[in-house]
């Protein structure tokens, strides 16, 4: 599954469309707009009438929590006096013309870490919704491990993390689970807190939000807080997180959903979002950062936990500034996308010599694959291999080798003669070398 976070104007807008199918019996009015700055507000105010009669919540839309900790949610209680659009105007220019600093850990109020710095770019902007505290509520649901999970709690907002174990609760559901022993698990362990004149409804609403979670392909879906009164629903905040592997057959359900940059980091290179898409076409994982395109160290690594391993070998042998890479290629990838990734980073690895006039390594590691034919799989690597070998060699490269699974005798064989016939310095291991030692031998050599 590849888990894409997508914006909360997005996660509602979803919803929203698809809502008479899941929420018959409730009712949501779906006033939301998206903007970059104030002239955008403006904007967006002829065409939404709303904006310009009602009293007006804004925040950013950017993949972070605890906005309201860091003092990032306008809305009328933050200072005497209802919150017009032209406070939301005036709001938006200001916290998007410098940098802020948004801190993702607190002790109670009080940040605690380092901050991530960054300029805002996308704010959401709703009505308020005046209600009293019993009226909000919690509801996530996501996968663990083979099993899908709802949680539940009849206390939503920004403090529902604490006390977790007591507020919340848990109920897990089999893929196998039919719609009915869905609804009625779900009916059977609504949490006690919930006001008894409210416990059907909120039970129905859980249904359907569970339901939507699965039919819309969510890998995560969370609400909090809702807020119901009565038969009326509004959602007061969004996390949310598409299973992108699904985008295929989405593409009515889900409309042109961006996956936007999480705030503080860095936009993706052409290179990672080309291994991105290449990675939500297929059941495969295909994950790629690059962390300093000019370093030396280049990996290959089959696996994701095969990949952390080498990343943290590599940093504390030759320092995190050797390492050139992060990622991963698995879960029984084709030749041609082997190949495709393997060039990725050929081309990137090849671009420039090292500054200190060392060769480049690359370790094309692993541990023992359960279903990946590792034959297969190298064959993409050899053919990556020909067609970049003038430029492995113009930069020196050397290939060090480890690898064990499904037919890997025949694919060590097959990559070591290929690169010997290229003239490429390689080393090839099996199994019996142990997972990283090819990181040892690449750095005394």
């Amino acid at each position: 599954m590849a888990q894409k976070a997508i914006r909360e104007y997005d996660a509602k807008s979803i919803l929203a469309k698809h809502w008479d199918k899941y929420f018959p019996d409730f009712t949501y009015a779906y006033e939301t707009v998206m903007v970059q700055n104030g002239t955008e507000l403006k904007d967006a105010a002829q065409a939404n009438t709303w904006l310009n009669e009602k009293t007006l919540v804004a925040k950013p839309d950017m993949l972070f929590g605890k906005r309201g900790k860091n003092g990032l949610v306008l809305f009328k209680d933050a200072k005497p006096g209802d919150v017009k659009l032209e406070k939301a105007v005036s709001w938006i220019d200001d916290k998007s013309s410098t940098p802020q600093n948004v801190y993702f850990s607190f002790d109670g109020d009080k940040p605690t870490g380092e901050p991530s710095v960054d300029k805002l770019t996308h704010f959401i902007v709703e009505p308020f919704t005046p209600h009293e505290q019993a009226e909000e509520y919690y509801v996530s649901a996501t996968c663990v491990g083979d099993d899908d999970v709802i949680y539940m709690s009849a206390e939503g907002g920004m403090e529902v993390e604490e006390g977790w174990d007591e507020k919340v609760t848990e109920v897990i559901f089999a893929i196998t689970d039919t719609e009915e022993q869905i609804a009625n698990k779900i009916r059977a362990n609504i949490p006690v807190d919930v006001a008894d004149a409210d416990k059907a409804k909120f039970a129905e609403f859980c249904i359907g939000f569970f339901r939507a979670y699965r039919e819309l392909n969510f890998a995560y879906l969370e609400i909090n807080p809702f807020v119901m009164q009565g038969n009326k629903i509004e959602l007061l905040d969004m996390v949310a997180k598409l299973d992108d592997t699904a985008g295929f057959m989405m593409v009515e359900e889900w409309g042109d959903v961006p996956y936007p940059t999480a705030f503080g980091m860095e936009a993706k290179s052409p290179e990672e979002e080309a291994v991105e898409l290449a990675d939500s076409k297929t059941g495969a994982s295909l994950k790629l950062t690059i962390l300093k395109p000019e370093a030396r160290i280049w990996t290959m690594v089959a696996g994701g936990g095969a990949s952390v391993v080498y990343a943290d070998t590599i940093a504390d042998m030759a320092g995190i500034e050797d390492l050139a890479n992060y990622g991963e290629y698995s879960g029984g990838p084709t030749m041609g996308e082997t190949q495709f990734y393997a060039e990725t980073l050929f081309d990137l690895m090849t671009r420039e010599k090292d500054a200190q006039g060392r060769g480049k390594v690359l370790i094309i590691g692993g541990a023992i694959a359960n279903f990946t034919d590792v034959a297969k799989t190298f064959t993409g690597i050899i053919k990556a291999l020909d067609n970049y070998q003038d430029k492995l060699k113009e930069v020196g490269t050397k290939i060090y080798v480890r690898r064990g699974g499904p037919n890997y005798e025949k694919g060590l064989k097959d990559i070591k003669e290929a690169a010997d016939n290229m003239g490429l310095y390689i080393e090839v291991y099996g199994p019996e070398t142990h997972v990283t030692d090819i990181v040892r031998m690449a750095l005394e050599k």
